[in-house]
């Protein structure tokens, strides 16, 4: 089986590494002719467009930026839709609004082209490891069929339910993550203007009910100054922008979503929209005069 993947920057470039290394035969192409090379190098076939990829392969997994990037590469010229043979599988692996990824499936399929929407989480770390958590959505018998390479670039595939929900459940998750990051900000600053030591207050709560995986990710980040991204403010903007428009669709509150998206817009302003997530620790760091170190 020959697969195809689209889109090889900070998460893709090493979920298609861990594809190659489970002993696919993988048909690539993205923007940057340096990864190109260096995929190459590693025994996969470049492709010049989208419609090439399809052309080669039984399976697509892109991994693009937002929602326009997904429907040009899928829908417009030199598109997936071009040279896709009838029984092609797109497994888009990107974070978009569910609502324009349901509309590339109902136009996908008119064509034979099958669809999954399987956004994930973890960031760089994980997709380096190979410990993404993936959620699905689509047909149930196609997700069982593609279960096993997405495997391959994860520790977690779940279905969640029909097209689009895997995208749902998505931005679910980056509303978690973003209040969370906020919540432990704000935290950590009250404790360091308060007089405490922010290092031994994270040391003392992370056992107990405040606990949780973005805790442990992201204090010792935020405590140790170290800002290199592993998922950048601008795309959690991006992000919680999707989930605040997918929201307002269907008329379901959001405001601490929508809170937390004009911390990042500050911070946009502030020139730290290339920094890990985890700075919006500067947001709070500002209002308080403070900096959040021992």
């Amino acid at each position: 089986m020959r697969i195809g993947f689209i889109g090889l920057g900070i998460m893709g470039r090493p979920m298609a590494k861990n594809l190659i290394k489970a002993g696919y035969d993988l048909v690539v192409n993205t923007h940057s002719n340096s990864t190109l090379d260096e995929f190459a190098k590693l025994g996969a076939t470049v492709a010049k467009n989208a419609k090439e990829v399809a052309s080669l392969t039984d399976i697509v997994i892109t991994m693009l930026p937002n929602s326009p990037e997904v429907k040009d590469v899928a829908l417009g010229e030199n598109g997936l839709i071009e040279g896709a043979k009838e029984g092609l599988v797109l497994i888009d692996m990107s974070s978009i609004d569910p609502v324009e990824t349901r509309k590339i499936a109902s136009a996908l399929m008119e064509k034979g082209i099958r669809m999954l929407d399987a956004p994930v989480s973890g960031g760089e770390p994980k997709a380096i490891d190979g410990t993404l958590s993936v959620m699905v959505g689509g047909d149930k018998d196609l997700f069982d069929s593609c279960y096993d390479i997405l495997m391959k670039m994860a520790s977690s595939v779940v279905y969640v339910g029909e097209i689009g929900s895997g995208n749902i459940a998505k931005l679910s998750n980056q509303i978690i993550v973003a209040c969370n990051i906020a919540a432990m900000s704000e935290a950590l600053a009250f404790a360091k203007k308060a007089g405490a030591d922010p290092k031994l207050v994270f040391e003392a709560i992370k056992g107990g009910l405040a606990g949780s995986t973005v805790l442990n990710a992201k204090a010792p980040m935020v405590l140790s100054r170290n800002f290199k991204p592993g998922f950048r403010i601008e795309l959690h903007i991006k992000d919680l922008t999707n989930a605040l428009n997918a929201a307002h669709a269907v008329s379901s509150p959001v405001p601490l979503a929508a809170e937390v998206m004009e911390m990042m817009q500050a911070l946009r302003v502030m020139g730290c929209d290339k920094e890990d997530h985890s700075a919006l620790a500067k947001y709070y760091e500002r209002l308080s005069g403070i900096t959040i170190e021992s």
